[in-house]
């Protein structure tokens, strides 16, 4: 039976396999830690049975516009391979999206690769990319010798 439900420190080695779907993570179950222990900040997991399949990374963030109501971004979303089309993305986003409402956010907000197929995935979520554009701005890393 799929359960959805924050994660905990406890999941550190389940949310390996979901951080190496993005293209890396960092090991140290510290800073997996910080994350979690973050203010406004939940990571929302998929699973079957005992096995995460899927997680989403909730950050509700203070505002002082919209009568000061905070904004959410959702970031690091992943979903094993074996497990996609299955409905673990959807329950972990629905889970991390309701509880931005729950949170007042008066916006949800994500970025997606132009070169990934999950637009269409965001957008049966009721995710629009007409109202604004997206735009980063990223460090380059340092090179290592």
């Amino acid at each position: 039976m799929p359960l959805t439900r924050p994660l905990t420190i406890n999941d550190h080695s389940a949310v390996l396999p979901l951080y190496r779907v993005l293209g890396g993570a960092h090991t140290d179950p510290a800073a997996f830690n910080a994350i979690l222990r973050h203010p406004g900040t939940t990571i929302w997991g998929s699973f079957d049975r005992a096995q995460l399949c899927a997680m989403v990374t909730l950050h509700v963030l203070p505002n002082l516009t919209q009568n000061a109501t905070p904004y959410a971004l959702i970031e690091n979303v992943a979903c094993l391979p074996n497990q996609q089309r299955r409905g673990h993305g959807r329950r972990a986003m629905m889970a991390a999206i309701d509880s931005a409402w729950a949170s007042h956010a008066y916006k949800i907000m994500l970025l997606t690769g132009q070169d990934t197929d999950a637009v269409g995935f965001y957008q049966t979520l009721g995710f629009r990319a007409d109202q604004k554009y997206g735009m980063q701005l990223r460090r380059v890393p340092p090179r290592t010798p």
